[in-house]
């Protein structure tokens, strides 16, 4: 890998011993008593040996803990004892092949990988589909000096193809080999390489066959596979990154001199002073000092609503400053804010998630060493049988070609693909093919409220207990704010065709609410110990409330819409076995209100890291979790949880953050992707048996020599479209098992209600 990635220069930087030191040192963090933690990026981590060989390297270092590899991320978190000085980390890593550098959360990486990837992708598939029309004009039956000028035309097509295409993998297995280690890259390379080989010398040679098609062809599937599985990995980076972005850049700080500066958020220290306007993001964890506002702390609470603030107040992080100017102070550095420990747990979570190898990775880690021994073997027995060098490679080739795993490589993809398409028509978009298979595993569902089981705006609910007259006076004054409030009681007053009211000397008054003058009557809109005058009303009245002169003359109550098809959707969940719960970040009262209307148990006023921790917790019980939410509160349990789901109305960090995507409003989505999980689990297996159950008849007559590559790379092609025939079944099967809208709703009554804390 290039040193010319970011944060290369810190690389350099630690090719001194005392330097290093004091590169690490500044870049770890205390994390525990007397544990520092470093992060590492290594670009070339690729697949589950790439991991043991990394944990292992960094474990055996004295004074190191532990190392854990976080795949998507490419990042390893090392934790070492503080007390001792920091080990050779990145030495070590490149002395097993592994080109690494301090990790700089502040940098802005671009993908180059994927670029590379995907260059090499097209060429190979240009050379692939031009080669296989030579090849279509030979099998058709050309003359011996046509075909052999076919022979050399392809040859020619292909030679630059190898070394473009194939220095993605090549590259890999030459530093694994070079370093004393294999990887899944060395044979697939040598089995490329061979084939190329094999079809230059009978080129030479003038022979019938040659198999230029074969190599590039399977380069290019191999191609496919690599760069679809390193975007699914992308989203997990981008997940985390986009969490990072919520955290201001900077903020105006008072010095003690009187004077204002605009500094980046990592230099504000603790107990600066920081002015922050209508509008921006609280920059670090502090404390109000002065003024009066409302924030929207849907971030760590997942309430929807916005929170009134006033002086000695704690705001967090990320959380944004809604109606008025405030002057905090601040109680905490950057890394050490409530945001920044969100992102560590995102990615400590995305870490675990790496112990979920697809099956067909699981699958292949045993049996290509396998194969290529056996190609081996082949091509020696053959020596001493024979004798001949030319029937001796033929016969190996053949046995290489033909067990070639593109079958074995395709049985899990496609069935992906064509989960994919039939979850697309239902609504639902799939971030990550490996989702698929940890959702088919699922045994609990777990929604939030806000957003997720109800919609994210919010209605009168107590419309038709009010006097129509207050209503067209409070819809008149809330149709000058922006408010959710405000917006809800406007829009009610539209739905109603109330007539307007023209008011004078309407003014907002951040935190409490709007005031405005009818004639010589002033009216208030807004919170009840501001609108009223009468403190024993103030106690006794809640919500939003509408005065006239101090007088109540309205309440107005609130509520969301519950999302289209939430009682169908949950029956269905039941249905398919799985237990169901309600989290939420809300306050108890409604939580409780909709969960004893569904009958579900739920838990109410659960901070994210709450969230998280009982998303493990049920996981360490052996129980499989589906976490569906849309808050960025929910990010990091998203993330926690066996599989996720969010929908489209989602924050985008959640959005990111989720394996799966469901485009409309209706719930159904969550059981109709269960279903089609299942259903793929189930292909995902039948492939498997498929291209094993080839290989166990196709590698023995390989092996006897009655198949030259030609036949081989034809037998290989019918295994990859019998895996792919077995795959559209997937269609079919979804479309008569999947929950549809109009299900018989369940009775509350059947299900206890429990309150769980």
């Amino acid at each position: 890998m290039s040193c010319c990635a970011p944060g290369a220069e810190l690389a350099l930087a630690v090719c001194d011993p005392h330097t290093a030191n004091e590169e690490v040192l500044l870049a770890s963090r205390i994390v525990g008593d007397g544990v520092r933690q470093t992060d590492l990026s290594v670009p070339g981590i690729h697949c589950g040996g790439c991991i043991q060989k990394v944990e292992a390297a960094l474990g055996a270092l004295h004074g190191v803990e532990n190392a854990r590899v976080n795949l998507s991320t490419k990042r390893v978190a090392v934790r070492w004892q503080a007390d001792k000085p920091p080990a050779p980390f990145i030495e070590t890593l490149n002395k097993i092949g592994y080109d690494a550098h301090l990790h700089d959360a502040g940098a802005d990486e671009t993908d180059e990988t994927l670029k590379e990837l995907i260059r090499a992708l097209a060429v190979a598939g240009f050379a692939a589909s031009n080669i296989m029309l030579l090849s279509v004009s030979i099998w058709s039956g050309a003359e011996p000096s046509i075909r052999n000028m076919f022979h050399w035309i392809s040859a020619l097509i292909a030679c630059p193809a190898l070394i473009y295409s194939g220095r993605v993998f090549f590259s890999s297995a030459w530093r694994a080999v070079r370093h004393g280690q294999t990887n899944m890259d060395v044979p697939i390379s040598i089995g490329v390489l061979l084939a190329f080989g094999m079809s230059l010398y009978e080129t030479l040679h003038h022979e019938a066959h040659a198999y230029f098609d074969a190599a590039i062809s399977l380069l290019f599937v191999l191609l496919i596979g690599r760069t679809l599985d390193h975007m699914m990995r992308e989203r997990a980076r981008t997940a985390v990154r986009g969490l990072a972005r919520l955290s201001a850049r900077g903020a105006l700080v008072v010095q003690d001199d009187g004077t204002r500066a605009y500094l980046p958020v990592n230099e504000i220290q603790p107990d600066m002073r920081i002015l922050l306007t209508a509008g921006e993001r609280v920059p670090v964890d502090a404390r109000v000092e002065t003024g009066q506002s409302e924030i929207d702390c849907a971030l760590l609470s997942g309430e929807s609503l916005p929170q009134p603030v006033s002086p000695g107040v704690m705001l967090s992080a990320g959380t944004l400053n809604l109606t008025g100017p405030l002057t905090v102070v601040a109680t905490a550095a950057a890394n050490d804010s409530i945001l920044a420990e969100m992102v560590r747990m995102m990615e400590a979570a995305e870490s675990g998630r790496s112990v979920y190898r697809r099956i067909a990775d699981r699958a292949s880690r045993l049996y290509a060493p396998a194969v290529h021994l056996t190609a081996l073997l082949t091509f020696i027995g053959w020596m001493i049988v024979e004798g001949n060098l030319h029937s001796a490679a033929t016969s190996a080739i053949s046995v290489l070609i033909i067990t070639c795993p593109c079958a074995l490589g395709l049985a899990v993809p496609i069935v992906q693909v064509v989960a994919a398409r039939r979850l697309f028509e239902s609504g639902v978009m799939v971030k990550d093919g490996g989702a698929l298979e940890r959702l088919a595993e699922v045994d609990t569902v777990i929604f939030d409220k806000t957003g997720t089981l109800t919609m994210d705006r919010l209605r009168l609910i107590n419309r038709k207990a009010v006097d129509p007259a207050a209503l067209a006076i409070a819809a008149s004054i809330a149709a000058h704010s922006r408010h959710p409030y405000s917006r809800a009681l406007a829009a009610a007053g539209r739905d109603d065709a109330i007539t307007p009211v023209t008011l004078n000397d309407v003014s907002e008054r951040p935190g409490a609410g709007l005031q405005a003058t009818v004639g010589t009557t002033t009216y208030r809109l807004g919170r009840a110990n501001w609108a009223l005058a009468d403190a024993a009303e103030q106690s006794s009245a809640g919500g939003v409330v509408l005065s006239e002169n101090g007088q109540r003359r309205a309440a107005f109550c609130f509520d969301s819409d519950l999302r289209p098809d939430v009682r169908n959707a949950v029956h269905a969940i039941f249905n398919q076995g799985c237990r169901v719960e309600i989290m939420s970040g809300d306050r108890d009262e409604p939580v409780r209100y909709l969960a004893s209307d569904l009958g579900l148990p739920y838990r109410a006023g659960v901070s994210p890291a709450d969230k998280t921790k009982h998303i493990v917790d049920l996981t360490e019980a052996g129980q499989r979790v589906l976490m569906v939410g849309d808050g960025l509160n929910d990010t990091p349990a998203l993330v926690a949880a066996h599989a996720s789901m969010a929908p489209a109305t989602a924050a985008d960090v959640g959005r990111n953050a989720a394996d799966l995507v469901f485009l409309h409003d209706s719930l159904l989505a969550v059981p109709q992707a269960i279903a089609v999980a299942r259903n793929a689990r189930q292909l995902v297996r039948q492939n498997i048996i498929l291209s094993i159950g080839y290989n166990a008849i196709a590698v023995p007559i390989a092996i006897l020599g009655h198949v030259v590559p030609l036949v081989a790379a034809v037998a290989m092609s019918a295994s990859s479209l019998l895996v792919i025939a077995n795959a559209l079944r997937l269609h079919g099967l979804s479309s008569r098992k999947e929950p549809r809208a109009g299900a018989p709703a369940f009775s509350s009554e059947v299900l206890a209600v429990e309150k769980v804390r």
